[in-house]
């Protein structure tokens, strides 16, 4: 398990208005940035096995904590978490950088990100890479009100709209119970059950399954919660319908070359027409759940260095 002190330290980095807690490494590799991007409820720490070998394969590798996480801004207005502000940010930090262009790498909610870079930015994108969260086709009605429709009022990403506040505040009641309880894998399967699954999970006394990471490691991101609460990110989840609507007059093509890491036993759903919106996509599976380039680190870094060398090639 990597050592959390070997991560890069982190620079404040002023860009689009926010400040963003940057992670740097291979700086002497200028000129080959690919900038990864984390999910939900993460940080850029999840991407330590990462760091290390795409130094190694020549990039110059960045690494923010997005609006709303660790010592990053936290905005006090919700719509200061759309796409725009987000991929915003991201552009900005190319500019920050001196760079036209970039790979982008996104996890989760940091695919999202990605994906809607790609399409408001399509200049800035030179490569995609996406794990867990395939690209999102915008459908006729507002993704909200939609799953609204479809899953109810209990969904997580409904309950965090209808009922903003709630949710955060259970999940700073303990930080490092509700984080040691998502960090799991190999979790067997359960019964739904009534209530909110994520403010069930952050009140469940005992986690299920095996650990995702060392103690040292889980700490890293209790103490990032800690000290900047869940609210900011929760906030990315309130903004859906309204980047539906940011989204309504763009190209919904990715023309970019594109890798999808999907985990066979991660429950977000596959995209069955992805190549209809991501012509370029290749797709590769790992097995494993969710947290995929940390439950499968070395693999992980091999898909993603070698489809790097074929596209360079």
């Amino acid at each position: 398990m990597p050592d959390p002190s070997a991560f890069p330290e982190p620079t404040l980095v002023p860009v689009n208005g926010v400040v963003l807690e940057v992670f740097e490494a291979g700086a002497e590799n200028a000129g080959r940035p690919i900038v990864l991007c984390h999910g939900w409820p993460e940080h850029a720490f999840s991407w330590r096995h990462q760091v290390p070998a795409l130094v190694a394969a020549g990039y110059h590798v960045i690494v923010p904590n997005q609006r709303g996480y660790g010592r990053s801004s936290r905005p006090t207005e919700v719509t200061a978490y759309d796409i725009e502000h987000l991929s915003g940010d991201l552009v900005a930090l190319l500019d920050h950088y001196g760079y036209q262009d970039a790979t982008f790498v996104g996890h989760d909610w940091g695919a999202m990100v990605v994906w809607g870079l790609t399409l408001l930015h399509p200049d800035r994108v030179h490569k995609v890479i996406n794990l867990s969260l395939p690209y999102q086709e915008r459908g006729e009605r507002p993704w909200i009100e939609a799953m609204e429709a479809v899953l109810g009022g209990d969904f997580y990403f409904v309950h965090f709209n209808r009922r903003p506040g709630v949710a955060d505040a259970v999940f700073e009641e303990d930080a490092f119970r509700f984080l040691r309880n998502l960090y799991r894998k190999n979790e067997p399967p359960r019964a739904p059950q009534p209530g909110m699954a994520m403010i069930n999970l952050a009140r469940a006394e005992t986690p299920l399954g095996e650990p995702v990471m060392s103690d040292e490691e889980l700490d890293v991101f209790v103490t990032a919660f800690e000290e900047s609460g869940f609210t900011g990110s929760v906030n990315w989840y309130r903004n859906l319908d309204r980047n539906w609507h940011l989204l309504a007059g763009v190209d919904p093509i990715v023309h970019q070359p594109t890798l999808m890491i999907y985990g066979t036993r991660d429950l977000v759903a596959r995209s069955e027409r992805l190549t209809e919106f991501v012509p370029r996509a290749e797709v590769v599976e790992l097995d494993c759940g969710h947290w995929i380039q940390q439950e499968e680190p070395e693999q992980t870094n091999r898909v993603i260095t070698q489809w790097l060398e074929r596209q360079d090639g």
